[in-house]
Parts: structure tokens; C-alpha cells; sequence
């Protein structure tokens, strides 16, 4: 089933429609998905999940897991379905319409790997006149109940993987377990600060906060590196070491 007009992910290998105003997925959303550490049988809950790219990214990367998106958006929830059915994977990747901040009963369980991309907060009066790009972007200072709302649903040994603007980070790591957590900047050229900040926490563990040495997006003529070109178009994932529920605990 062909998608018109799409906006094509992993080397092509995605295709989904984002017709319509408001936010559109991009890197972010790729970045995003390639630092899940799910598996083949793990379930897997996107909050905010939009027209459904990140998710239909990672049922790419890693066939055999069952993904679930959450998105306040019902029109938007309706069109990831569509674009999940057009790449072949509705049998594994669903979206529903509600809110991540009081989901609806039937995603009220805990899945081993929960992500989201959540609404940047904006200076009151930048707030986009677009009413479903604003909703979107716009989390009304809510960062903190993002961020407890997937760990909430995250099992024991599972885990829990946000993308935010780094100027954010401090007020991310407040929020999150102060053991466990891991965090990966993404830099868009070497020398330059981080914009981007991928962080991620293993629900219950032990082991003390880790800043990684980061990833560099693009060259310094404009290119992608051969790292974040192997991610963008699918053929490598992101490593950010944070076991699996599945794996032994110590």
C-alpha cells in the first residue's frame, strides 16, 4: 500500500504521511527510536507519538516487538494507523487517542520499554499560532509529569527513553531516578554545543549517572557522519547500555 505524498525514514524503508499542519517528525524522532533497547516479544509504549514515526522506526529496527502509541491528537492517532497499515505493520504497531498524562484504561499496564519526544516548553508569548503545531510543542511547564508518566509504566527492569532540548537536561535529571539514568548528547558539528539530549533511565537500577562521550551528527561541511548516517538510515542502532528487562540482574 503506497503512501501519497509521504516523508520517507531509514533509508526509505518508512514512508509516512505528516500531510497537514502542525509538528512534523524528523531526526529527532529517528534518533529517538534507534536508542530503544527493545527486543523481539517486548511491549513497547510510546507517549505523544504524533502521525507515528519514531514508532513505526523501531517495529523497523526490531521486528518482533509490539508497539503501542498514546497521541492526545485523535486525527493524528488516526492518520499513524493508517500510516502503520501502510507499511505493513498494524498487526503489531497501534495507536490510540489520549492523553499521556492520564492514559486511557486499556494502556494503564506496564510495558518493558516506554519513549516519548515530549512538547518542548516555549517562552510565554512563542507559542506557534498554529493550534496543533502549539499542542505539539507546547507542554504548559509539564516536562516533570512526562517524565513520571513513562516511568510509570515502565516494568521493573525496563526502560525509559526521552529526547529533549538539552537546556533542559536539569530540569529532566530532577525529575528522573538519580541512579540508573544515562545520558547521550547529540552534537551537531564537533566543537559545537549540544542541542539535543537522548536520556535514559533503567526503572530500579543501581548503577550511578552516566554522561557518554555523545554522538556528532554532521561533518563540518554539512554532511551526516558515518555514525549518524548508519542510524538515519537504519542500519545501526543507538547503544546507550542500559540493560534489558529480560537481561539478569545482578
Amino acid at each position: 500500500m503506497s503512501v501519497p505524498d509521504a516523508d520517507r525514514f531509514l533509508g526509505g524503508r518508512i514512508a509516512a504521511d505528516q500531510s497537514g499542519a502542525g509538528f512534523r517528525s524528523g531526526l529527532d524522532a529517528v534518533m529517538l527510536a534507534a536508542a530503544v533497547p527493545a527486543g523481539a516479544g517486548e511491549s513497547v509504549l510510546e507517549l505523544g507519538s504524533g502521525a507515528g514515526v519514531a514508532s513505526l522506526c523501531l517495529a523497523a529496527r526490531v521486528p518482533g516487538c509490539e508497539v503501542w502509541g498514546l497521541e492526545i491528537d485523535a486525527d493524528l492517532a488516526r492518520l499513524a494507523n493508517a500510516n502503520a497499515q501502510a507499511n505493513n505493520v498494524a498487526d503489531r504497531v497501534h495507536f490510540v487517542a489520549g492523553d499521556a498524562l492520564a492514559p486511557p484504561q486499556a494502556l494503564r499496564r506496564e510495558f518493558h520499554h516506554v519513549f516519548c519526544n515530549p512538547p518542548f516548553h516555549q517562552a510565554e508569548g512563542q507559542a506557534s499560532p498554529d493550534p496543533a503545531r502549539a499542542l505539539a510543542l507546547h507542554d504548559q511547564g509539564a516536562l516533570a509529569g512526562w517524565l513520571a508518566a513513562g516511568l510509570k509504566r515502565t516494568i521493573s527492569g525496563g526502560s525509559f527513553t526521552a529526547i529533549l532540548r538539552a537546556d533542559r537536561l536539569s530540569e529532566a535529571l530532577a525529575a528522573l531516578p538519580e541512579r540508573g539514568t544515562v545520558i547521550l548528547p547529540l552534537w551537531p558539528r564537533a566543537g559545537e554545543a549540544a542541542k539535543r539530549v537522548i536520556v535514559q533511565s533503567r526503572k530500579g537500577g543501581r548503577a550511578p549517572l552516566v554522561l557518554l562521550p555523545g554522538l556528532v551528527l554532521h561533518e563540518a561541511g554539512g554532511d551526516y557522519t558515518p555514525e549518524a548516517d548508519a542510524i538515519l538510515r537504519g542500519r545501526a542502532g543507538l547503544d546507550l547500555i542500559v540493560r534489558k528487562p529480560s537481561e539478569t540482574t545482578a
